[in-house]
């Protein structure tokens, strides 16, 4: 295990491209950015493989061991972040839900209320929104803890104990991020649209709840679930991916940590909006 890091870390140890003086000309410049994103896009691929491999491979493995860390995991990055995210969700839904609903029903439109609801908050700022949450807030804990941890030699200690430290440090870590972005996703969404009709009440909207939760259920359809579960699930796992990646893709000094979790936190945002207009593009098709 120890040389497939290697591998996948190899060609990540960029400090000289990133402390180089800066080019003469805007091509030499964007030609630089440009074999730094590939040597960074390549190894994390190769480390999203290795952990997915890890995953498949080792499920039965040290259970008694791995279990528990997973559920910390998950308490970590979902039930620890529910009072913050019951919190966003009433406010999402005071300033965005409440004022959609007020508009529509000023101009009469009070039909298009359902579909608006999911596709704006479903489908695209409540997963979004959530993922973005988890980054800052359990994304670089996970960077400051690992590259302490690879700073201070600890990793290396674990695989001369012949501890894997995928299967020891990432996996709990990644599984534990999945699940919780996806269980907070649910929670946002569904304090979202309650808020906003709450606000929308206050404003005596001609609305009664029956037909606000009518409308917004017929304008739901199996397919949103399916891609919801996918999408929130895919940012949690990626999220882990970018920033575990960033804890341990190069030995670290103390003092680099803070920098690293900075690049890993904006890596880590990039590839949400990347997932997020491959599943509009899967909306789009379907």
């Amino acid at each position: 295990m120890r040389e497939n890091l290697a591998k996948a870390f190899a060609l990540t140890d960029t400090q000289i491209f990133r402390r180089a003086p800066l080019p003469k000309s805007y091509s030499d410049f964007l030609g630089r950015k440009l074999f730094l994103f590939l040597l960074t896009l390549q190894g994390l691929v190769a480390f999203a493989l290795i952990t997915l491999g890890v995953i498949l491979r080792k499920s039965r493995t040290a259970r008694n061991v791995i279990r528990p860390r997973i559920r910390r995991e998950i308490a970590r990055a979902g039930v620890a972040l529910l009072p913050m995210f019951l919190f966003v969700a009433l406010a999402l839904g005071f300033l965005v839900i409440g004022q959609t609903v007020s508009a529509l029903a000023r101009v009469g439109a009070t039909g298009y209320l359902g579909s608006t609801m999911v596709i704006v908050v479903v489908r695209e700022l409540g997963p979004l929104l959530a993922a973005m949450l988890v980054l800052a807030r359990v994304g670089t804990a996970h960077v400051i803890e690992l590259g302490t941890a690879r700073a201070m030699g600890e990793v290396e200690a674990l695989e001369a104990l012949g501890i894997d430290p995928v299967h020891y440090l990432i996996v709990p870590r990644v599984l534990g991020m999945a699940v919780g972005v996806f269980a907070l996703t649910v929670y946002l969404i569904i304090g979202a649209l309650a808020s906003g009709y709450l606000f929308a009440f206050l404003q005596d909207v001609p609305l009664t709840p029956g037909d606000y939760y009518k409308q917004i259920t017929e304008a739901l359809n199996w397919l949103d679930f399916v891609l919801l579960a996918l999408k929130t699930i895919a940012f949690g796992f990626f999220i882990a991916i970018v920033t575990c990646y960033h804890g341990l893709a190069q030995p670290l000094r103390l003092d680099d940590v803070s920098r690293v979790a900075v690049r890993a936190v904006t890596q880590g945002v990039i590839v949400c909006v990347l997932i997020d207009t491959l599943f509009i593009l899967l909306y789009l098709v379907t």
